[in-house]
């Protein structure tokens, strides 16, 4: 596993990663920068390898509290000149685990999405307080020399951010998962990753459960009804055997053309189901298989737990197991509707991505 960090300046992506070596046994990698942007980027507060011309790379590392701390790196074995070295190296030992912080543009991470071991993780926070932490780490290391006024730090992080040839706001936004780092406590900052289980490999590639959600949440995208998207995907034995959206049927207007009278009234959760023309994304999933496709062992997934109707349909048709992401209104009912027939119902978590705020 290779877990990529990114992230502004005093973010806190150095100390994400000291915390990832420590408690889950990772180790740094390194990758030098190129050198028509490493002036440029160290005017933007980030740092590079430096070597004393023998055998003792070291690195300057901002820590949460301000402090700064210049390293002696790993054997030069693990420092590399390019993506591709980099790349080589790992793939050999990808069951091992590995950081690094060096992803300078959008050309390195492009290489290294290529790998399934590979895992973006961007580190953030507001810039009022990069600005103190960046204030404290200047204060401690060059103790003579005057911090920067807010102004100026801004000026640095939109370089740093914002530079069309340097600029890492195109990373960050491509990250799976975004931290927003605001604790100004080591310890608290620890646990609160270490509940984050950043190291669950169903990020880089998705469980069964993930995969079929994650199609079913595409199908619901097609969806065209006005009041809720809905998708709905058929498994039996790890193969999809249909999907279904909900909308309005083959021949009539689209519900978002005000196909469904009912729909674009916007009547609430469960009222005039009597005169709705969208059929729901779990009856276009059964109508598309046939009940002769469906057979025992299938199992449905539907990004919102089926309603009353479509549970005793989904009952009725013979599907053993029914997963599901969101609630809906009616939960409690389809529930006991399905405990009654002898299908299985759970939710389905997945591992968080997206933004996380690391809130004290």
């Amino acid at each position: 596993m290779l877990i990529g960090l990114c992230g502004g300046i005093c973010a806190g992506k150095h100390t994400v990663a000291e915390y990832l070596v420590e408690h889950h046994g990772f180790t740094n990698i390194y990758l030098r920068q190129d050198t028509t942007t490493k002036d440029s980027t160290r005017q933007n507060g980030t740092d590079d390898v430096h070597s004393d011309g023998e055998s003792n790379p070291t690195r300057t590392i901002p820590h949460l509290n301000g402090a700064i701390q210049k390293i002696k790196l790993l054997p030069t074995s693990f420092i590399f000149d390019t993506a591709e070295e980099l790349l080589a190296f790992v793939t050999k030992r990808w069951r091992e685990r590995w950081v690094t912080t060096d992803i300078h543009t959008e050309l390195i991470l492009d290489q290294l999405l290529r790998r399934p071991f590979f895992i973006l993780i961007s580190v953030d926070a507001p810039v009022s307080v990069r600005w103190r932490r960046f204030q404290s780490r200047l204060h401690k290391t060059q103790p003579n020399i005057q911090s920067p006024s807010l102004e100026e730090f801004l000026l640095k992080s939109d370089e740093h951010l914002y530079s069309p040839k340097t600029g890492l706001l195109p990373l960050i936004s491509r990250a799976t998962v975004r931290l927003l780092n605001t604790s100004s406590d080591l310890a608290h900052l620890y646990a609160t990753l270490g509940k984050l289980d950043l190291t669950n490999e169903d990020r880089l590639r998705p469980n069964w459960d993930q995969y079929f959600m994650q199609l079913a949440s595409l199908a619901a995208q097609r969806s065209n009804c006005m009041k809720r998207r809905v998708g709905c995907v058929l498994v039996r034995e790890k193969r999809v055997i249909s999907t279904g959206y909900n909308g309005t049927p083959r021949g009539l207007k689209n519900c978002g053309e005000g196909g469904c009278p009912r729909c674009n009234e916007g009547q609430g959760s469960g009222v005039g189901l009597g005169t709705c023309l969208c059929i729901h994304a779990e009856e276009n999933a059964l109508l598309e298989a046939g009940r002769e496709r469906i057979r025992e062992g299938a199992i449905l997934y539907c990004d919102t737990c089926p309603c009353l109707t479509c549970s005793i349909k989904i009952t009725q048709v013979g599907i053993s197991e029914v997963v599901y992401s969101q609630g809906y209104s009616m939960d409690t009912e389809t529930a006991a509707v399905f405990n009654q027939a002898g299908v299985r119902l759970r939710q389905f978590i997945p591992p968080a991505n997206g933004l996380i705020h690391l809130e004290k």
